[in-house]
């Protein structure tokens, strides 16, 4: 579909040819396009298509179509796979004549490999044989596309010189195309380039088949290749000869841009929304068809889009394999692959499952890895990924292209600002933490529980503000003062029973605080004083001097009875109190508000 600055929008499509060679593929184009698809003179001069032609025209529906005219000879598999990579709908090409060939069986292999289900069949030079040869071959097509995804397409028999068949053709491929669901224009785009070239007064262009996503005069985008990121900005865009202001799905584009030259741009490198993938080197994936992946070499070439990378291959169980790439591509899961074997025509099709596999550090992790794919080896929405990592940051998973990770939390997964967090996940955080907690209680009963950095290094957290979260979800826990505790454990050890005796002696006389001789003989020091205080147990007024909680309160009782401003010496007098007390305890009170100094020798309540 093209979005013009002005005029309606019509619907545009992309088709791709394959077919053995010399079966009239480009020549069956030319009559359906009045357009030359081979662009080198070598092409023409041999007849022999050689790399990715071009052509298009308009269906009798209107939706215009763009033809990308693939070789057939085994010499050009490389290319052939470059021009069905992006394209979603074939023109499968067979001759009368020739009937089925070797390259015929490959081809389709290539399209199923690729999970291309929406295509038509042409019978070519059909004015070359008789009916019976027509029948013949056409049943030997069929048997041949059985069990695959163009097992009900049309077949359709023409003669391109005599113009034959043509116009069942052109309807063939609309009511295919009519069929064909338009993909969304809208998410992140990933626009694989099959040729890039300079003009004279614009600079670099290049083309490529837009699948999905928008591209727009003015964007910026980031292009991604062997140099790694280069960020580029659009200058024009054209489609079948047409300047365009914004080109939608599925369409083939020429794209002009600002930031870059063309020489040393390769077939298979990308423009792709700024920071929207993140390029990847090793994914797990699943055999979905063609050869086994015992059958195929440790280092295939793998094919996405219009990019051929080496790749390490190693199998994981008999459907399942670990592929580490030379060199990174923006995957996705769920990403159709084809694996060749370069040395021979052997293929095999894939999807992609994980692009962010957990790497093996220990005997028999491949084994638990592949039992794991297959458990769940077609979950790849947004759940299966937040259970699988416990806890990982939303705009990760948009970032690996995870289904669903761009709408609301689904169900089992925490929301917890930027993070999601798996239930069951948070669930054995929490009881972690509180056996944590209970034991650090139990080994050391003065301990003022769990630091926090402790707490966070022990559940592996990414970020210390989920700390909370999980105390909240352990229910008995508390996160106060830098440490995580149980309220409930008041429990001072060895010290106990002398703590007892000071809150016995201290609750019939609130303000005769034991003097720093008596603590000591009791075996309190100044860790025992601190863990008395964090339990609220005690208060300490300074280092050594100790009442209850709510000694503040009683005192402040006693002091709104006296006649206001009060002296020191009155407030020491009416608590019953030295002055080792009265005085860090009256400037307790001053500090809380709740009395005021007025001068050197006076206060007052505040009422």
């Amino acid at each position: 579909m093209i979005d013009k600055s002005s005029g309606p929008s019509r619907r545009h499509s992309v088709v791709a040819t394959a077919g053995h060679v010399d079966h009239g593929k480009s020549t069956l184009i030319r009559s359906l396009t009045g357009i030359e698809p081979d662009r080198w003179a070598e092409e023409r001069r041999r007849g022999l298509t050689i790399d990715l032609g071009f052509a298009w025209a308009s269906l009798p529906s209107g939706i215009d179509v763009a033809y990308v005219d693939v070789p057939g000879h085994e010499r050009f598999v490389t290319n052939m796979l470059a021009g069905l990579g992006p394209v979603g709908a074939v023109l499968f090409v067979v001759a009368a004549d020739g009937g089925w060939q070797a390259q015929s069986s490959e081809h389709r292999d290539a399209l199923a490999a690729f999970g291309i289900e929406h295509g038509v069949i042409a019978l070519t030079r059909t004015d070359r044989v008789d009916t019976d040869r027509i029948a013949e071959v056409s049943e030997r097509i069929r048997a041949e596309f059985a069990g695959t995804g163009l097992a009900e397409a049309g077949l359709v028999e023409v003669a391109a010189p005599t113009g034959h068949g043509l116009p069942q053709l052109r309807g063939a491929l609309d009511a295919m195309l009519s069929r064909t669901p338009e993909p969304s224009p809208a998410g992140r785009l990933r626009f694989f380039l099959d040729r890039a070239f300079t003009i004279t007064g614009a600079g670099a262009v290049v083309t490529g088949t837009l699948q999905s996503g928008s591209i727009a005069v003015g964007d910026r985008l980031d292009l991604h290749g062997e140099r790694g990121i280069t960020p580029v900005t659009v200058r024009g865009l054209q489609t079948e000869n047409d300047p365009i202001e914004r080109v939608l799905p599925v369409s083939r584009v020429a794209v002009n841009l600002r930031g870059v030259g063309a020489e040393g741009i390769a077939r298979g490198e990308q423009l792709l929304s700024p920071g929207a993938w993140r390029p990847i080197e090793l994914v797990d994936l699943r055999l979905v068809s063609g050869v086994e992946l015992a059958d195929l070499p440790e280092s295939p070439t793998l094919h996405l889009g219009t990019a051929a990378v080496g790749v390490t291959l190693r199998p994981l169980a008999r459907e399942f394999a670990r592929v580490r790439l030379q060199r990174s591509l923006p995957l996705a899961p769920g990403d159709r692959v084809v694996l060749r074997d370069p040395g021979s025509a052997r293929i095999a099709g894939a999807v992609v499952l994980d692009v962010d596999p957990p790497q093996f550090t220990r005997r028999g992790d491949a084994a638990r890895r592949a039992d794991a794919l297959a458990a769940g080896a077609s979950a790849v929405d947004a759940r299966a990924e937040v259970r699988r990592r416990g806890v990982v940051a939303r705009s990760e998973l948009v970032l690996l292209g995870v289904t669903g990770a761009d709408g609301p939390p689904p169900a089992g997964v925490v929301d917890v600002g930027p993070w999601w967090l798996d239930e069951d996940w948070l669930s054995a955080a929490s009881r972690k933490l509180r056996d944590a907690v209970v034991e650090g209680h139990r080994s050391d009963p003065l301990a003022a529980g769990l630091s926090r950095g402790a707490a966070i290094e022990l559940l592996g957290l990414p970020d210390p503000s989920l700390l909370a979260t999980v105390t909240d979800r352990a229910g008995s826990l508390q996160l106060a003062g830098g440490y995580v505790a149980d309220p409930d454990h008041t429990g001072m050890g060895e010290a106990e029973q002398a703590l007892r005796r000071i809150e016995q002696r201290l609750a019939s006389h609130p303000f005769d605080a034991p003097e720093a001789d008596q603590l000591t003989a009791e075996g309190i020091g100044t860790r025992e004083l601190a863990a008395a205080e964090h339990r609220g147990r005690l208060l300490r007024l300074t280092d050594v001097v100790v009442v209850l909680p709510n000694a503040p309160a009683l005192a402040m009782r006693t002091l709104e009875g006296l006649s206001q401003p009060f002296t020191t010496s009155q407030a020491r007098q009416a608590l019953g109190a030295t002055r080792r007390v009265a005085i860090p305890l009256l400037e307790l009170l001053d500090r809380r508000g709740w009395t005021r100094r007025i001068d050197g020798g006076h206060r007052e309540v505040v009422r």
